[in-house]
């Protein structure tokens, strides 16, 4: 009994960056920032600028939502956004974004809808450059 203990807890850490996004460095987005009516940036630590977007407007649930990211003066190795409900736990939604240039990238996910209708939802962009992972959190409005 106590090794099925040992090996839970061994596995829920190791498993935790997956669910819970852990990242050495915080930038926090630009003030007026409103993904609702257009791309929002955000200066990052060490220098460097990131510009983040979601289409269309006004931002769908259950239907493809385009994401892109534009870096400027930092490369990444990998860029990712974890879609989190603020209020409601709404389950696991990262997608991966894939490189669309020097320093673009893309993807496309699909928001879960919510059953009080709008809600409010913290997308963190996620950014690996070499050993450091850099995390941005944009919040906005989605639904009806």
């Amino acid at each position: 009994m106590l090794l099925v203990l040992i090996l839970i807890g061994v596995a829920g850490y190791k498993l935790s960056p997956l669910l819970l996004p852990k990242a050495d460095v915080t930038a926090s987005p630009d003030a007026g920032c409103d993904l609702s009516a257009g791309a929002c940036s955000a200066a990052l630590p060490g220098g460097g600028r990131l510009g983040f977007a979601l289409a269309p407007r006004p931002i769908p649930v259950t239907a493809p939502l385009e994401m892109r990211v534009e870096l400027d003066g930092i490369e990444a190795d990998k860029v990712v956004v974890d879609f989190a409900g603020v209020n409601m736990d709404m389950g696991f939604n990262r997608p991966l974004l894939a490189s669309d240039g020097p320093g673009r990238f893309a993807g496309q996910t699909t928001l879960p809808v919510c059953v009080t209708g709008r809600m409010t939802w913290q997308a963190t962009v996620l950014i690996e450059t070499g050993r450091t992972r850099i995390a941005v959190p944009f919040r906005f409005e989605a639904g009806r």
